[in-house]
């Protein structure tokens, strides 16, 4: 068939399923228009998902009727005056986004520009059905622009079967939304879903920080806000400002990671890996934090003009701004010392009056604050009768002294006598007070309790004194009186011998003792009297996942946290009221200490208006 030319029509709907593949793309880009004309507001609403309509008002300075005929025109903007696509300091740009939207819908656009002098012009208003626009026309509106789309994809058919249910568009809808509103604090933004308001928020007040946190906890919600860090840090004219998570409160997506540069909402592979590499030395791979970031530098060093939804970036040194984030979110967890987030407190307030846990239990009585005695039902307290209001026991057991209660099968509670010093209470972690389960540490502060995990607490002290040794010039090593033999299939131990002057950088001297086996010679001082042997099978372990082509100072991590875990104190050893009271003032003066190696809290705190609440006597 020869080649041809073809219809206008036709090229306008490939155009814009390049721009507008959904609801939202549309939204996006209405949305961008009225911010970029300088709204003070935006009100945004839609019916079914956005395929039946979709408006967004705003009061921004408005366009004339000349301008509205051009606009809606393929490559029509008055964001290039200079015809520059270097300097490119607006969210659109590319003139792309009403034409497309009425070559696949029915649009309407009114507006009332502003005059030089302040004063309101009359308004106008075009049509555009499928690509056939009107003259412009005499139209009433009291200030700025107003675009209707209405039957989105009626004059593409095929598109709308692949659209979601209305539901899903409506929340890719109001993402939309609400990523623009994070990175416009000033900017009061609503959205009404079928008739019904969904979304208010207004302006925020104060700096440029506290209007953002305002408009975060908006968002991102009362968690985020009351344990986020903030972070401001610039390398040559690249600045990274915004909030981030604290490790202890994290996600298991990615989802709440939001990301803007120069204002503009952009998805970054590049940007992702860089906060997971912030965040690796405390969570799991498999958790994420939350955070809100801006990346701003000047508009010559970044390319937007990517992809036409404008939603990609390259920076022309990806590495400086790749290295700025990484630094920059390391050293707001350094400023955060042990702290960790509230929510570990919530959590645990919420295990206690947990519904689905009072449900099993047969004494719950449907309210918080009141509750059955739970030993009514337990064994040989059969003969108790409830009252309603106090139970009638046994004699016996109305005058078993309280003494007894170290008699009980199972119980390791270890007490110690605690004196109520201010100087020891003052500490943020407190003062030790005993010891469940040979486990966790229980300590008393001025407002409440803390309650400690041993070993997870001392595997993060032990990992942070390994690597500030290791940075300034190495790990002290002990030597062993008796080496000690470790065996384990010939590849492993190969691997391990093939790293052994990596392993004896980090304190571990090993050598060859026969096929399969290797002698330990020495180990880190820091480490104590661990398990060298289950440490070292670890160890080559690590080695097989992370490959030959690999060192051990590219996961020295992973390396690390191995060897600390295993000379770190157990779970199951006795401690004195010294040495919990010394462990919980090393845990005060490390960074980090909040959380373990693998990201789970270290402590959980609990204010004494909380305890209270449990027992109704608030």
């Amino acid at each position: 068939m020869p080649i041809r030319h073809l219809p206008e029509t036709l090229i306008n709907q490939i155009a814009a399923g390049e721009v507008i593949e959904r609801p939202a793309a549309a939204v996006k880009e209405l949305v961008e228009n009225a911010i970029d004309a300088g709204s003070s507001r935006v009100d945004v609403s839609i019916r079914d998902g956005g395929l039946g309509l979709i408006t967004v008002a705003d009061d921004g300075m408005g366009m004339t009727e000349k301008d509205l005929a051009i606009a809606v025109e393929r490559h029509a903007t008055s964001k290039l005056p200079d015809d520059d696509l270097v300097h490119i300091n607006a969210l659109g740009f590319r003139g792309e986004a009403l034409p497309s939207i009425g070559a696949v819908s029915r649009l309407t656009i009114t507006s009332r520009p502003r005059r030089e002098d302040g004063s309101l012009a009359d308004a106008a208003a075009i049509t555009v059905d499928a690509g056939k626009k009107s003259s412009p026309a005499p139209a009433a509106l009291p200030k700025g622009t107003r675009v209707e789309v209405r039957d989105l994809f009626y004059a593409t058919p095929a598109r709308l079967k692949f659209m979601k249910t209305p539901r899903t568009e409506t929340q890719n809808v109001r993402d939309v939304v609400e990523r623009l509103a994070m990175a416009y604090p000033d900017v009061h933004f609503t959205l009404t879903v079928d008739d019904k308001q969904t979304l208010d928020l207004p302006a925020a007040t104060g700096d440029l920080y506290d209007r953002r946190l305002s408009r975060l906890r908006q968002i991102m919600g009362r968690d985020f806000a009351e344990n986020a860090l903030r972070l401001d840090a610039a390398r040559d004219d690249v600045r990274l400002t915004g909030y981030a998570s604290l490790p202890t409160l994290n996600r298991g997506t990615s989802q709440h990671q939001y990301f803007y540069v120069n204002g503009r909402p952009v998805r970054d592979r590049q940007l992702i890996g860089a906060v997971r590499g912030a965040y690796a030395d405390f969570l799991a791979s498999s958790r994420h934090p939350m955070l809100c970031l801006f990346i701003d530098l000047p508009p010559a060093q970044v390319d937007v003009n990517v992809h036409p939804a404008k939603a990609e970036v390259r920076f022309s040194d990806a590495a400086q701004v790749r290295g700025l984030l990484v630094g920059g979110l390391r050293h707001a967890i350094a400023q955060a010392g042990h702290r960790a987030s509230t929510t570990v407190a919530d959590q645990t307030l919420q295990a206690f009056q947990s519904p689905e846990n009072a449900e099993q239990n047969p004494s719950w009585d449907g309210q918080y604050r009141q509750y059955a005695p739970p030993y009514r039902n337990m064994k040989g307290m059969a003969g108790a009768a409830y009252t309603g209001a106090v139970y009638a026991a046994p004699q016996e057991a109305q005058t078993a002294p309280l003494s007894g209660l170290e008699s009980l099968p199972g119980a390791r509670t270890h007490v110690h006598e605690v004196k109520a010093d201010p100087v020891q209470l003052a500490y943020p972690l407190g003062a030790a007070c005993a010891q469940l389960h040979e486990t966790y540490i229980v300590a008393q502060t001025a407002d409440g309790l803390v309650l400690v995990d041993q070993h997870a607490a001392h595997e993060r002290l032990v990992y942070e004194r390994m690597k500030t040794a290791l940075s300034n010039g190495g790990i002290a090593r002990q030597p062993l009186l008796i080496p000690e033999v470790v065996e384990m299939d010939e590849a492993s131990a190969e691997r391990l011998l093939t790293r052994s002057g990596e392993l004896a950088e980090l304190g571990l001297v090993i050598e060859a003792f026969g096929p399969g086996a290797v002698a330990v010679q020495e180990t880190p001082a820091l480490l104590g009297h661990g398990n060298i042997r289950q440490m070292v099978l670890d160890l080559a372990d690590d080695i097989s996942n992370y490959g030959q082509t690999m060192s051990l100072k590219e996961k020295l991590e992973e390396v690390c946290s191995t060897m600390a875990c295993h000379g770190s104190v157990r779970a199951g050893r006795r401690l004195t009221a010294e040495e919990m009271n010394a462990l919980l003032r090393q845990m005060e003066q490390t960074p980090h200490s909040g959380q373990c190696n693998h990201g789970r809290p270290t402590y959980v705190e609990l204010k004494l208006n909380d305890i209270e609440k449990l027992f109704g006597r608030r």
